[in-house]
């Protein structure tokens, strides 16, 4: 490692990067001790994913992981008339594969060309250490805050819900800062404050093979009803409702970005059997997932989405029992926090100190866990990062983060303290 630019918030990072051969809870042991240190009272909550009760989002019990999860609660109390802010970030990473293609160890820390490569440290080991880092910061002049500052490690991935878990438990905060390095490659730059809701959707279909005792069915395909053939009116349809939907469904700030504020993604269709190109398929299934602005509901999207199937215009002669039938795997709602909100006001100014600049608003970071205080509680919520690059979630290799980046998030996230909580 270049040990010249091995701060102390870059060494404690590193610590949690090493922490992460031992799995979570040793990432999360390290955490509490360090929170304890500056004075926190910990509580170390557990919690079944299953069992946590949203609004406006709902999971399979199969996409989730089925084991009780625990996540580390830190509260520095306020001397009193201030504003409480929660600050959270997720302990949890991809899991190693045997083979992961790394150029070196990947939980041992490597600082190469000013970034900082290791396992889950930008997803989501930069994000917890920050907040750490960062009270630690806010602290360390003799400042003390008025309105208590919450610290919640919890996990997140695969819909864990563990920040609504927190929520649930505790006495809600007045604003929530979310700290996740940026994928957009903007960095310290950018405030998350308005993501895009994603309803996830399946289509079964269903169709009949001719009647034959013939072991190939190409010659009969004129006789039988193929799932490719209505695949295919079912990916029309959804391509003219995707366009339908372009051009009613609005938002100015996502249309801004990315010029339409909804999209329908087809993720992939399956049917047949590999190998065999002479038999009929008669089941398939089509995977898709729609992205939806803050404002539209998911009833009013799902109720959508099953009229277009409900009346999907089928092939000719086919028969009325193998009509298509749509299911919804998953689903968050989109969520914002007005720019004029002084949370946001707060942590641009904590930006601009550092950046010289007002922040970049990105909106649309589909699902983004600043959703979950915004939609279950009502909160004002944003996120931010700094910049980071081949994440393994995105199927990259060598995850890093900036680590001048890193130490200006932790020096923000000190100063947004500083002006929410007084």
């Amino acid at each position: 490692m270049d040990a010249p630019q091995m701060t102390d918030d870059i060494t404690f990072l590193t610590g949690l990067i090493s922490a992460g051969r031992a799995g979570e809870g040793a990432v999360q042991a390290i955490v509490a001790e360090r929170l304890t240190r500056l004075g926190c009272a910990i509580d170390r909550l557990t919690y079944d994913p299953a069992r946590v009760r949203l609004r406006n989002e709902f999971a399979e019990e199969r996409a989730m992981t089925p084991d009780e999860r625990m996540a580390v609660v830190a509260r520095y109390p306020g001397t009193g008339g201030g504003r409480a802010c929660i600050l959270f970030a997720h302990p949890d990473s991809e899991p190693l594969p045997q083979e992961h293609g790394w150029a070196s160890d990947p939980f041992a820390a490597r600082l190469c060309g000013g970034r900082l490569h290791g396992w889950g440290v930008a997803d989501d080991l930069s994000g917890v250490a920050a907040m750490v880092s960062g009270l630690e910061l806010a602290l360390a002049g003799g400042w003390r805050p008025r309105g208590d500052i919450i610290i919640a490690s919890t996990p997140s991935k695969r819909h864990v819900r563990g920040v609504a878990a927190v929520l649930e438990r505790i006495a809600r905060p007045d604003a929530a800062i979310y700290l996740h390095p940026a994928e957009s490659g903007a960095g310290m730059g950018e405030i998350k404050a308005c993501t895009p809701g994603l309803l996830e959707f399946r289509v079964a279909l269903s169709g009949r093979a001719a009647e034959t005792a013939e072991p190939g069915h190409s010659a009969f395909a004129h006789k039988g009803h193929g799932v490719a053939d209505v695949a295919a009116t079912v990916i029309a349809a959804l391509k003219a409702l995707d366009a339908a939907r372009a051009a009613r469904v609005h938002h100015d700030r996502i249309e801004q970005f990315v010029s339409r504020a909804s999209n329908i993604l087809i993720l992939g269709l399956r049917f047949g059997e590999e190998g065999n190109q002479n038999r009929m398929p008669v089941e398939g299934i089509l995977e898709g997932a729609v992205s939806f602005p803050p404002g539209e509901t998911l009833d009013m999207l799902m109720a959508e989405l099953k009229s277009e199937i409900a009346t999907l215009a089928l092939p000719p002669a086919w028969p009325a029992e193998l009509r298509p039938v749509i299911s919804f795997p998953a689903a968050v709602a989109g969520a914002e926090t007005p720019l004029e909100h002084p949370l946001f006001r707060a942590v641009n100014a904590a930006i601009r100190l550092e950046t010289g600049k007002d922040a970049f608003v990105n909106p649309v970071h589909t699902a983004s866990d600043i959703r979950v205080p915004i939609v279950q509680h009502g909160m004002p919520t944003v996120g931010l990062g700094p910049l980071s690059g081949d994440l393994t979630q995105n199927g990259r290799t060598n995850e890093w983060v900036d680590a001048q980046d890193h130490s200006r998030c932790v020096r923000v996230v000190a100063a947004a303290l500083g002006s929410w909580c007084g």
